[in-house]
């Protein structure tokens, strides 16, 4: 099984990979891609460019085995819609379960998302939550739940796409937007992201205005 974490990583922080990785770990993936959205369509335009996004994701997971840095949406012209991204991932690998690890917040607006029936189309959605998180409470997402959900982590395996499997882990309560605060008010945000990442923001002199 192949998971799939999006977003827009600017920048990527310890949370990030420390999801991936627990999630990897738990449901015994192969690998996990973790993908920047290059033109997110639900969010304003990132504060560094998707290039250098990229490039502090791949030395934050130089030496982790398992987490793939994946530059697809950045190759990929237009808005970047996870469902295309799923798309592609389906057709490259056919026999082999995807699932795509989405946190809470982003779960509860997937209905807001392009497309976003589809989505269970091409894979499993893994939602990650923390212990004190309430579950969903939106008619659309509670009616998604009822149709797909398994508490069977094995389920995922056993079929291509189509099920929605709910994950408690306790995430580390580290977010883009303090750390990009910091740098702005001339503060050290070392330690809430891998030193390299942290090195090419100081190089490129990013995230210096608020």
């Amino acid at each position: 099984m192949i998971g799939i974490l999006g977003g827009t990583f600017d920048p990527v922080h310890h949370g990030h990979l420390r999801v991936a990785l627990e999630v990897r770990q738990r449901l015994h993936m192969e690998s996990v891609h973790l993908i920047p959205s290059a033109r997110p369509p639900h969010r304003g335009e990132p504060q560094a460019s998707a290039e250098l996004r990229f490039q502090m994701l791949q030395v934050a997971i130089v030496d982790t085995e398992g987490l793939l840095a994946d530059d697809r949406e950045l190759r990929r012209p237009g808005a970047s819609y996870m469902v295309d991204t799923l798309a592609e991932l389906r057709a490259e690998k056919p026999q082999q379960p995807l699932a795509l690890i989405l946190g809470m917040d982003a779960f509860r607006g997937l209905h807001h998302w392009h497309q976003w029936q589809k989505l269970i189309e091409f894979a499993h959605l893994v939602v990650v939550y923390r212990p004190e998180t309430s579950i969903p409470i939106e008619p659309e997402i509670q009616q998604f739940l009822v149709k797909y959900q398994t508490r069977k982590p094995k389920r995922l395996r056993q079929q291509l796409s189509g099920r929605v499997l709910l994950q408690e882990i306790p995430a580390l309560t580290v977010s883009s937007t303090r750390i990009r605060m910091q740098v702005a008010n001339g503060e050290n945000p070392r330690y809430l992201l891998p030193d390299a990442s942290l090195a090419l923001i100081t190089q490129h002199q990013l995230y210096m205005k608020a």
